[in-house]
């Protein structure tokens, strides 16, 4: 695993950049490895719903989590307010970066990220391939 460090900055959109990384970087599989920052604006999917929440504030993120490739990228944030609460669940476009969002991103050579509909859940789900050293 090779880690790339990134840093996004205030009124970038954390999902979006993330999404553009991958394009830029060709990165065929990765994960997060960790991320600090804060944030403004948070657009999260609570879990088993199916529309999002826009949470406006200042807001921590204690965590964020997910696997990403060229093909998709499928993110769980938590974020806490200034009194601590906290809340969590699947990463929307339209989170905006208040001071700063420090990610490490580890890429992993030989596998490709793939996203395909399964008709079991309804979703895009991680379809995971294996691909020859000549191929990347």
């Amino acid at each position: 695993m090779i880690p790339i460090a990134v840093r996004l900055h205030p009124g970038q959109d954390l999902l979006r950049e993330l999404e553009y990384f991958c394009r830029a970087q060709s990165l065929d599989a990765g994960c997060v490895l960790t991320c600090v920052g804060s944030l403004t604006t948070a657009v999260i999917r609570f879990a088993n719903q199916e529309q999002a929440e826009e949470l406006h504030g200042h807001f921590e993120i204690v965590s964020l989590t997910g696997v990403l490739s060229t093909h998709g990228a499928h993110c769980h944030i938590s974020i806490s307010d200034r009194e601590g609460r906290t809340v969590g669940g699947h990463l929307m476009a339209g989170c905006n970066v208040y001071t700063t969002a420090e990610i490490i991103i580890g890429t992993c050579p030989g596998m490709r990220f793939l996203r395909t509909f399964d008709p079991q859940t309804g979703y895009p789900e991680l379809e995971i391939a294996t691909i020859e050293p000549e191929e990347e």
